[in-house]
């Protein structure tokens, strides 16, 4: 078995340093004419493999060898033990601002009925389109993950994401305006644990 934060060699020059392990970024992991052609792809398939979910929309394409792809929810969220240990996407279309956090802790949960003040994320990564992140270990596993909800990201001198440095559009004073994304995102399911949840059923 795989050790939780086991790094890949041919991914180390992108490696976030600031960031929990292990996240690598990878700005212009394809080219603009590969990135139109793969949003016509998205937005030309068929009616029945669109699911409508609350704010955005997503395609399944399971164990085919095509891509699989989905946008990311906006709360954050966990994707569970079964994509274990390594998640990737390319972003296309547009950039967003993917936020990571501590997971709630038993005592965060408490009786006293006062409103409870929105989580506060850990760290931000800038994902700009056609780059590719790729999360392993614990930055997948334990952290919660989600995109808050903008329009528009300012950047400042002290706002800037760990990424900073492979990002072109991370300068301070940067107005960013979010635009329709996709994400493609490509994840492993194992055999054994897809079997037993279907014997779980």
């Amino acid at each position: 078995m795989e050790e939780q934060d086991a790094r890949v060699p041919g991914l180390e020059p992108f490696r976030v340093e600031q960031a929990p392990p292990v996240i690598y970024y990878v700005p212009d992991f394809i080219s603009k004419e590969e990135e139109e052609y793969l949003l016509r792809q998205v937005f030309n398939a068929p009616k029945p493999k669109w699911t409508q979910l609350s704010g955005r929309k997503l395609q399944n394409w399971g164990f085919c060898p095509g891509q699989p792809w989905c946008l990311l929810p906006p709360q954050p969220h966990e994707d569970g033990p079964l994509y274990y240990p390594t998640v990737s996407t390319i972003s296309l279309g547009s950039h967003t601002v993917l936020d990571f956090y501590e997971p709630r802790q038993p005592e965060d949960d408490s009786l006293v009925e006062q409103p409870r003040p929105p989580p506060q994320p850990i760290t931000s990564l800038l994902v700009e389109p056609r780059s590719l992140l790729v999360l392993r270990g614990t930055a997948y596993t334990r952290l919660l993950h989600g995109i808050a909800a903008a329009h528009v990201d300012e950047l400042t001198a002290t706002s800037l994401p760990p990424n900073a440095t492979a990002c072109r559009s991370a300068l301070p004073g940067a107005r960013l305006v979010r635009d329709t994304r996709v994400s493609l995102t490509i994840r492993r399911v194992p055999r054994v644990l897809r079997a037993g949840l279907l014997l779980s059923k």
